[in-house]
């Protein structure tokens, strides 16, 4: 009998340890960004990943985004990084950045779920992840400037 009752609660402790696991998980660090481009200025609530695995997970698994919204990838010294797609179900805008916070390349409205490498083509210190599409229709291109504590002047 006891062995039926501990049977019977299994998925119900399961059940509780993923959620304390998952409701434990903390969140990244928010924080503003700033995008300037010759005639205008465009802000956005980014997530913050400088960390490996945070950078690893990055947004796999969103299904939403809003348009103020993305994740700032940040690494300790500029280096060319490559990223891909896989496990993630949005078309997202890749926008490479300097260590001055100039933006370096784009790679725009990314295949979802693809294994394809989106390398950064020279040494970065930062990726910023957006909805697909957001860099060309706010009219940002390379050479405009993100502003973040991040990036040095």
């Amino acid at each position: 009998m006891t062995a039926t009752i501990l049977f019977r609660r299994l998925p119900a402790m399961t059940l509780l340890f993923l959620t304390l696991a998952l409701g434990s998980a903390a969140a990244l660090p928010r924080s503003e960004l700033l995008v300037e481009t010759a005639s205008s200025q465009f802000r956005f609530e980014v997530e913050v990943a400088d960390d490996p695995s945070e950078r690893a997970k990055g947004l796999m698994f969103r299904e939403s985004l809003a348009d103020n919204a993305g994740m700032l990838f940040l690494y300790p010294e500029p280096q060319e990084v490559e990223f891909w797609m896989k496990n993630t179900p949005l078309s997202l805008d890749m926008v490479f950045v300097r260590q001055d916070g100039t933006i370096a390349r784009i790679a725009e409205r990314t295949t979802p779920f693809s294994e394809e490498m989106i390398p950064s083509g020279e040494a970065v210190s930062a990726v910023l992840e957006v909805k697909g599409g957001l860099m060309r229709e706010l009219g940002i291109a390379v050479g405009d400037r993100l502003r973040h504590p991040a990036f040095s002047e």
